[in-house]
């Protein structure tokens, strides 16, 4: 397996590899990995579809990719995908699966077309005080601080091992608007790894600009199942693909043949029945290990969410697989002493009337009700005691909803605290409650929130997910697994707790569908390059660009700086006039 860069690979087809009519694949979990392996096995390995079986322990597909009406409760998303250009292998997979809505065209063509009719962005990011928007909206106010980011950046990640944000940054970039954008829209919390941070200030680095605004993401027409599972789905049963739901994979024995590593045997638990698969060198697995969705609880509109800690399944086989060979990971890490001031819940509101519509239409100056771009992202509540944020998809969000309705998705990214309103945590308070604590915050006025928050007039339904940050806790090297792991035959693994070898970002279906793909052309010697990837951090115009933005768009002469650095700049500036860095300069707005 090997990395390209361009459109050169990107547009070629492969021929068959070797050997391939041989082989078989059992790929573990549906998730967005577990799919985009299966595509992959069918469209570049070019593997018979009835060859490739995936076990899913759910009744239905997709992992954190969800969206459900779900029966005697009501519309239910645990959360949203936000994505943009430079996804290079989720983009090349969607390229190759066809649309459901638009006859003849792939479902890459429908979103890129979509997206261009309807470009997102958001009116209104952050607000306080009941519903007005915050002043400094639109600015980051990181002043010295960025020289902080600049040091991350510049320091190797072998450095930053097993050390949070909160180590390193200072208290006062904690009070900047850039991390009120930075951890609301990824969901970092201080105490996540510093690593992972690091990974997404370079990663990124090209949408500086569109941070505050949102005009970096691109979103899906409707909710993540209907828009991005169901079409693969369709893909993978025109070509035959065998998937078994309710089926828990509970081990997957593995042999060492001197350096080798070879899966023996998959044990399977369904119905309470076990059963037993026998493997051998042609038979190739795919894991998806952990969940951060695994072992979801629902509420109520008027119950809340019970409080779990239990492993599910993806879990508990990545534990048995780690008990086998350290190159398996360390599960530990990231399901164990998760802090309970952690994200935990996630809510969906569906407002059933437009009573409520004129307190998000004074933040967003659009209409909810005409099917094109609403927040364009998550609107963020500053002084909420629960790090309350919301945001209304284009809608309809679900396609069976009625005329009137909006579907609201609501998180909080504190669950140890008090709410301003409603006196209690948000892990035990009840879908009317989340609801009546957004709606203080918009500025409803009091005596009208119980009302408005009623079931006549919305229903929510609260999520309690105790891995959902799972991704981004404090890690070492060899933590996560390698994609493919040094000596591995026939065994991979997929999803945002595999380890690729490139510096992408977890926590986003680029991640996921990159392991896949990898997994694949190493295990199958595809011969055709996976897309590397994006390379904005090593352009000296998005470096430039960034300086611009991070200073809220003030010239070099005017960025806070120690006075021997300005005195450089200043000297510097009388060298390089009439040279090709003043005019890079110049295009940066710097100069």
């Amino acid at each position: 397996m090997y990395y390209s860069n361009g459109n050169y690979e990107a547009f070629a087809d492969t021929l068959k590899p070797e050997g391939v009519e041989n082989k078989s694949a059992y790929i573990i979990g549906s998730g967005l990995a577990g799919l985009a392996a299966a595509v992959f096995l069918i469209r570049d390995a070019h593997m018979d579809g009835k060859k490739i079986h995936i076990l899913e322990e759910l009744p239905v597909a997709g992992g954190s990719l969800d969206g459900a009406d779900r029966p005697n409760a009501g519309f239910v998303v645990r959360g949203g995908r936000e994505m943009e250009n430079h996804f290079e292998c989720l983009w090349d997979m969607y390229r190759s699966i066809p649309s459901l809505e638009v006859p003849g065209a792939s479902y890459l063509d429908e979103y890129y077309w979509l997206d261009k009719k309807d470009p997102n962005s958001s009116n209104c990011r952050l607000i306080y005080k009941r519903g007005n928007r915050l002043p400094s909206d639109g600015q980051y106010g990181l002043g010295k601080c960025a020289n902080e980011i600049v040091k991350l950046i510049m320091t190797p990640e072998s450095e930053l091992q097993g050390e949070t944000i909160e180590d390193y940054f200072s208290d006062e970039f904690f009070e900047t608007n850039f991390w009120a954008y930075w951890s609301t829209m990824f969901a970092f919390e201080k105490w996540h790894s510093l690593i992972e941070m690091r990974r997404y200030a370079m990663r990124f680095i090209h949408h500086i600009d569109g941070l505050p605004d949102f005009t970096a993401l691109k979103f899906n027409k409707y909710n993540q199942y209907e828009s991005m599972v169901k079409p693969v789905l369709a893909y993978l049963k025109d070509h035959n693909v065998d998937i078994q739901y309710d089926v828990h994979v509970r081990n997957i024995e593995v042999d060492h043949e001197g350096e080798e590593k070879i899966a023996k045997k998959i044990i399977t638990e369904k119905d309470g029945k076990d059963a037993e698969i026998a493997l051998s060198r042609d038979d190739i697995v795919f894991v998806t290990n952990g969940s951060i969705t695994e072992s979801s609880t629902y509420g109520g509109q008027n119950t809340p969410a019970p409080i779990t800690h239990a492993k599910g399944s993806s879990w508990k086989l990545w534990e048995n697989l780690a008990a086998q060979d350290p190159a398996f990971g360390h599960p530990d890490v990231f399901c164990e002493n998760i802090p309970e001031r952690s994200w935990f819940v996630s809510a969906t509101a569906t407002l059933k009337n437009k009573k409520t519509a004129p307190y998000f239409e004074r933040l967003t100056k659009r209409s909810l009700y005409d099917g094109r771009v609403n927040t364009g992202g998550i609107i963020t509540v500053m002084d909420s005691n629960w790090g309350l944020s919301f945001t209304i998809h284009r809608q309809p969000h679900f396609k069976s909803q009625k005329p009137n309705e909006i579907v609201v998705w609501i998180y909080a990214l504190y669950s140890d605290t008090e709410g301003n309103y409603i006196k209690k945590r948000v892990v035990d308070c009840t879908g009317k409650e989340i609801a009546e604590e957004m709606l203080y915050h918009l500025g409803v006025p009091e005596d009208k929130i119980e009302e408005l928050a009623s079931e006549e007039n919305m229903n929510t339904v609260p999520v309690y997910m105790p891995y959902i940050t799972s991704y981004f806790m404090v890690r070492k090297d060899g933590d996560r697994p390698a994609v493919v792991p040094k000596g591995s035959v026939n065994l991979a693994f997929i999803g945002n707790f595999a380890e690729s070898p490139t510096r992408d970002t977890v926590f986003t279906t680029e991640y996921s569908v990159r392991t896949a793909m990898e997994a694949v052309y190493t295990l199958f010697n595809v011969d055709r390059g996976v897309p590397e990837v994006f390379d904005s951090i090593f352009d000296i115009r998005q470096l430039l660009r960034a300086m611009y933005y991070m200073s809220d768009k003030k010239k070099l002469e005017d960025q806070e700086m120690p006075l021997p650095e300005k005195l450089a700049v200043k000297a510097g500036m009388k060298k390089i006039k009439r040279t090709w860095v003043a005019q890079l300069l110049k295009e940066a707005n710097l100069i």
